[in-house]
């Protein structure tokens, strides 16, 4: 049965790459929108899947078909007071406030390397390619690294309010190189002459980087934080072996899927984290509408005051 599936993914991967390399272009895109979709369904078919048994009766069970169809009892079980749902509901509390943090921290980092490798400088190429480094290390490795570390030099992990410094830092980690490389794609647009006319007409660095350079960047600096707040909200390897006795929302899943009989209050919980991550999306794209909206105005205005300071300097003088 494996090789037949096997086989399956060969054949829908083999067709759109045959389509797109024998096929006129007329002829090969609906065959590359069919594979598109079948695409869309593999990706997204399990959530979908996963948000329609979340809606069962009290006797759902974990597989199709679902039983007693558009009831909220498993969402209402996430409020029960039962020593689980309480260790869920902390998890996830824990994992909020660890995720804002390690956005602020994200952001930040991401602003000051973006804004640094603005201009060359020496040694920029090894800085580089170590903040990605962490992109392409295993996360159980650099748990366990870090785990050992932290074992040698006789640090406690998970008590207290350092125990999460381990954690935030870990996702720190792993979540710097994303809004780098957002905020170095939002530098490469940038237009430096803003900067040039307020230095002219008089403005200090400061100033010129709160009025002019932040106000047209800090879409980026919100979409590098976005990703520190997603990442670092469904990490699990990286935190697995370091965090003690804290357990964040995906490690008390793991102990829940691993310990217990599961029942579909994993999916209600599963829907209710997808939502956060789709809520935070909107808000980025609310927050960058009305900002492209803003600037536009601006733009508006600044023609409008051009043009009247051209009527005017062109109008012959009343004497």
């Amino acid at each position: 049965m494996s090789l037949l599936w096997y086989l399956i993914a060969i054949v829908i991967l083999a067709i759109p790459f045959a389509a797109m390399v024998f096929l006129p272009i007329n002829r090969s895109k609906p065959i590359l929108l069919v594979s598109f979709l079948i695409f869309i369904v593999f990706m997204y078919g399990p959530m979908l899947t996963m948000g329609v048994l979340s809606f069962q009766g009290p006797f759902g069970s974990m597989t199709l078909p679902a039983k007693d169809l558009g009831s909220l009892h498993w969402f209402t079980e996430l409020r029960s007071d039962s020593s689980l749902m309480v260790g869920v509901r902390d998890g996830i509390s824990k994992s909020l406030w660890i995720s804002l943090v390690v956005a602020a921290i994200t952001a930040l980092l991401s602003l000051t390397l973006g804004m640094a490798f603005r201009r060359q400088f020496r040694g920029g190429g090894i800085l580089f390619y170590a903040i990605l480094l962490s992109l392409m290390t295993p996360g159980l490795l650099l748990s366990l690294g870090l785990s050992f570390l932290l074992y040698y030099i006789g640090f406690d992990k998970g008590q207290g309010i350092l125990g999460y410094v381990p954690i935030i830092g870990v996702q720190a980690v792993w979540a710097l190189p994303f809004g780098f490389l957002v905020m170095m794609s939002v530098f490469n647009r940038y237009d430096a002459r803003a900067e040039e006319a307020a230095r002219d007409l008089g403005a200090t660095s400061i100033t010129t980087f709160r009025e002019v350079t932040l106000p047209l960047i800090w879409t980026g600096v919100f979409g590098a934080g976005l990703f520190g707040f997603t990442l670092a909200l469904n990490e699990f390897e990286r935190t697995f072996l370091i965090s003690g006795a804290i357990n964040t929302l995906p490690l008390k899943l793991y102990i829940i899927t691993s310990s217990s009989v599961l029942r579909p209050y994993v999916y209600s919980l599963g829907v209710v984290t997808i939502l956060i991550s789709f809520l935070l999306i909107a808000v980025f794209l609310i927050v960058s509408a009305l900002t492209g909206r803003k600037k536009d105005l601006a733009i508006e205005e600044d023609d409008g005051g051009s043009m009247d300071a051209s009527a005017l300097q062109a109008a012959p003088s009343g004497d």
